[in-house]
This record gives structure tokens, sequence and C-alpha cells, in this order.
């Protein structure tokens, strides 16, 4: 197929000097962050006005197009900006400071440590699986949560327990201020936050990956469904499998190790590739996620579509032997294998037919500020309209309570992919993935 091979990164060269800025940049950022409000804002403003080299320098092309961040160093200085605006309405960082009164866990004993965060309904992609042919009807801008908003929230949730967040979409690439955001999540670690991850369908992210390492990004998970060039073009309607090949070169060289690669199996679409991206998980630090093909709103969803992760698992084992099950975490929603002497790894997503839901720890915040306790149900709760409303941190996380109080043990109550299917939702990119 075409597009299936490796391919070398060629980022343009940075100076030494360029570079060492860039890193003292972001140590300072972080140490601002745990600052009071007043002291906070104007060492990061300092920060700006002293250690503020083009972020894009280590990628080709003079920066990100439209839709990405800033190309210029004055567009460097403003995203910096955004970053001062952000840290001030976060609030304090008190590293002594109690946890706020709030449970995450539900009726059935399950501890929500994991938060997504939706960035944008927008994508620049058309996944066939994920968005219907003629698009969505994307939220007003004024009904989207504010930056300022995102960030309150998170700290509240960081506060009640959250040690994980992971950025998502749409497409988070395309929001300009993503590695600001970042930055700010970054300053919540000393209230427990161990993780900020993101998932991306990598078409913008060799030019912004630098930028956001040095912000605080710690995993990467990469969309991507095939290694073959015309596929690609058939599945996301966007001829951008080069740029996505080239965001994983640029991610492995960053050392985001394992990089896991999601990868929805669809019958008579892509099931046949999967020995190919089993060959590119034995030979680099990559672990490659075969997902269950699942229905949201106008997707097309079918059962005949469906290849249960049974069935792979079982075909790859034959015909490729030595597959041995590895230990994972409690909360993982993959069953993980690899092969002696194999740089990286497969693992299986298996949501329809051996749900995991018994672990799930997940809660998701939509770009438009309802929180989901499952991805399956069409429940959900307006944070943002409560916090527009005057609602305190207290009474925020009071609905957070209570929305888990009502979470089914199972796929929303639930009993079938067909009554999946048949629910009411949202499509898969105004959800966030």
């Amino acid at each position: 197929g075409g597009g299936g091979g490796s391919r070398a990164l060629s980022p343009r060269p940075c100076s030494r000097m360029t570079r060492r800025r860039l890193w003292r940049g972001a140590a300072r950022l972080r140490s601002t962050l745990s600052a009071a409000p007043p002291t906070r804002v104007a060492a990061l403003r300092q920060l700006v006005a002293e250690e503020s080299p083009n972020l894009f320098a280590f990628a080709g092309g003079g920066g990100p197009s439209a839709g990405g961040a800033a190309t210029s160093s004055s567009g460097a200085a403003a995203l910096s900006e955004r970053a001062v605006a952000l840290a001030a309405a976060a609030g304090p960082v008190e590293l002594d400071a109690a946890p706020l009164a709030a449970s995450l866990d539900d009726r059935y004993g399950r501890r929500h440590t994991y938060l997504r965060i939706s960035l944008t309904e927008r994508c620049s992609l058309r996944c066939t699986y994920c968005m219907p042919a003629d698009g969505v009807s994307l939220t007003d801008a004024r009904r989207l949560l504010s930056a300022e908003e995102l960030l309150r929230l998170a700290a509240l949730f960081v506060r009640a327990g959250v040690d994980k967040i992971r950025l998502t979409g749409g497409e988070p690439t395309v929001r300009p201020d993503l590695a600001a955001v970042v930055g700010a999540l970054d300053g919540l670690r000393p209230l427990g936050l161990r993780q900020i991850a993101m998932t991306t369908n990598g078409v913008a992210l060799s030019r912004l990956l630098p930028s956001l390492h040095a912000a605080g990004l710690d995993k990467l998970n990469l969309s991507l469904d095939t290694l073959q060039r015309g596929r690609f073009l058939e599945l996301t309607r966007r001829d951008a499998l080069p740029k996505v090949l080239r965001a994983v070169d640029a991610a492995l060289a960053l050392g985001y190790t394992p990089l896991k690669l999601n990868c929805v199996v669809m019958r008579g679409v892509n099931e046949h590739e999967v020995d190919a991206f089993a060959a590119l998980a034995r030979a680099r630090p990559i672990d490659v996620r075969f997902i269950e093909f699942m229905p949201f709103d106008d997707n097309d969803w079918s059962d005949s579509k469906l290849v249960p992760s049974a069935e792979l698992l079982a075909a790859l084992s034959q015909r490729q032997p030595g597959l041995r099950r590895l230990r994972t975490d409690a909360h993982d929603v993959a069953r993980t294998y690899s092969w002696p002497g194999a740089e990286g790894s497969v693992s299986f997503i298996s949501s329809m037919t051996e749900p995991f839901c018994g672990g799930c720890n997940r809660l998701r915040l939509t770009a438009d500020g309802s929180l989901k306790v499952c991805l399956f149900g069409g429940s959900e709760i307006s944070l943002r309209d409560a916090m527009r409303e005057g609602a305190s941190d207290a009474q925020l996380l009071s609905l957070v309570s209570s929305a888990l109080g009502r979470k089914h043990a199972r796929h929303a109550g639930l009993a079938s992919p067909h009554d999946i299917a048949r629910t009411k939702n949202r499509p898969m990119t105004t959800i966030g993935g």
C-alpha cells in the first residue's frame, strides 16, 4: 500500500541558544504557576518579555498554518501572554490545601480519577466512523467553555481527586491556545495531577509537538486506521497520511514511548491491515490499539462491520505466533500483548463484545461544558450553565457527585450494541474521543 513505511522526520535546524531559551522558559513557567496570582502574573509577563523565541522553531515550514497556533515570534509572544491569562484564572495553587470535600465515587464503588476534556468540536479530518458525511452542526462559540472556565473546572476536578487529564476533540491541535492550555494544566501538578495526555489525529502534530512537550504534555495517542494512503483518503476524506507518519516519527524522537496508535477496525475496510500494524509494533516502541467499531449518532454503525477483538486476537496469534499477555493497570481499557524481543505491543479494546465497565474511572467534559459519566449514555449535565449562573465550587462538585450517583453499572444501562445504536447521543466528534 502507499505510505505504509516509516518516514524520517526532517525538522528545521534549531540553534542551541533557541533550544536553551525554550526549555528555560518552560521551566520558569512551571515554577511561577505555584505563586499567588499577582506574583504569578507579574513573573509570567516578565517571562514573555525575556523568553519568547518562536515556539515552533523545531519544525519546518515556519510554524503552523490555518487552524494551528501562531507562526511568528509575535504569535509566540501572544501565546505566552495567553498562558499568563490562563494561569491567573486558575487561582492560587496551595501546596498544603486539603482536597475539596466531594466524592468521585459512584454507587458501584468506582472512583473516577481520569478526566477527558474536549477542547473543541472542530476537526481537520472527516472520518467516516466519527462524523457524518455532511459534517456536524457546531455549537455557537458563545456556548463553548472559555479557556478560563475550562481551567476552573480542571482545577476543581484535580482538587477533588482526578490525577489524569486527557485532552481530546474534535481535534485538539486546531485550537490556537493549545500549548498555553497545556502549560496552565501543568501548574495543577502540586494539587495532585500526575499526567497530561492528548489524543490527536496527528495531522498538525509534528510542528506543534516541541511547544507541547515543553509545556508539559506527558503522553500521546494518535488515531491511525490505515497505513495505505488511498484508504486513508477514503476513511478521512483528507489526503494527510504523510503528515501523520511524520508525527509518529516526531513523537518517538521526543521520547513519547510507548506511543499509542488507536486503530478502529471495521470489517471490509481495514481488518486485513492488522498484520501490517503488528509488524510496526514489533519494530518500534509503539502500542497499536485495535478498537472495536462503536455506534454513535450518524456514523453508519452496523454489527456487520464489527470485528470482535477475540477474532482479531485469534487470527493474529495464528499468523504471528508467540503473543504473550502483558500486565497492565487495573483501569486500562485494553488487553495488551507482545512478542519476545519486540519493541512494542498490540492491544485490544473490546468495548462492544467484552465491556470493561467494571473498572471504569472516566469522566468526560465536552467542549460546551457538559459532563458525561458514560460514553454511550445520552444523559448529560451542563457545568457551563451552572458556572454562568454563579454556582460555587462546592455546588459544581455536588452536581458531579449527583451525576455519578446515577451512573449505570454498564453501557448506560443499555443491553446491547443495537440498543446503543438506537439511543440518541452525539456524534463522536462533539463528545470528545
